[in-house]
């Protein structure tokens, strides 16, 4: 299975190789301006906003600069010695993203993003119907059209995303997925990223450093480090 292909369409990237082919990221919210599946499943403008500015900027280095950005920062603010790097260094281009390129974490990552969406229960039979219509239409096979439909009608448990994060650096990517995901509006959207957070046993400052930066990618608020 191509899950690199099925992470670009879903975020709505316009052809299945409109992203870099390298990386766990590529292609993670970059789509057009609707944001594909992404962007219906969010239902709310601020994500369907950032999508289509991950089109423009491309998905692979804007959500890798987002995260590094917020772990970089983690890192200096807890006195840890931190490499000079170029100021569009992500994730995707660093030495410590080795670990974050496989198949399973890229299906984590779409998981993660489905499971946030859906935490504030927030999708009518409307809405449903209108991203099972966008799935029908992705460029998959009948296999990976099945498993996203699973993934879209079936409970998906935190124990899994969860277990799908083995390393700090891969658990951050999963927390600012989920985080990019929603608007975080609603107290069941709150009380969801604060039972992921405890899941994924982030330290408390890095995950305040990874929602300062899911809130300044979504509004273009300033950014405090």
């Amino acid at each position: 299975m191509n899950f690199q292909n099925l992470l670009n369409q879903f975020t709505g990237s316009r052809t299945p190789s409109s992203s870099s082919s390298k990386g766990m990221g590529s292609g993670i919210l970059a789509g057009s301006a609707a944001g594909g599946v992404m962007g219906l499943l969010a239902g709310n403008k601020s994500a369907r906003k950032f999508a289509g500015k991950a089109a423009v900027v491309g998905g692979t280095a804007l959500i890798g600069g987002i995260a590094y950005k917020a772990y970089r920062n983690w890192q200096r603010n807890n006195g840890q010695q931190v490499p000079q790097d170029s100021p569009d260094q992500s994730f995707e281009t660093s030495t410590i993203n080795a670990s974050l390129q496989s198949d399973e974490f890229q299906m984590t990552l779409i998981k993660a993003m489905i499971a946030a969406a859906k935490s504030d229960g927030h999708i009518d039979q409307k809405e449903q119907d209108n991203i099972f219509n966008a799935v029908e239409k992705m460029e998959l096979d009948h296999q990976m059209k099945g498993l996203v439909f699973d993934w879209l009608r079936k409970p998906i448990y935190m124990q899994e995303l969860i277990h799908g994060a083995q390393s700090l650096e891969q658990r951050t990517e999963v927390y600012l997925a989920s985080c990019l995901a929603i608007d975080i509006d609603t107290d069941e959207e709150k009380q969801y990223l604060v039972k992921l957070a405890q899941g994924l046993k982030l330290p408390a400052d890095l995950e305040h450093q990874i929602r300062i930066q899911a809130n300044y990618a979504l509004h273009n608020q300033p950014t405090v480090v």
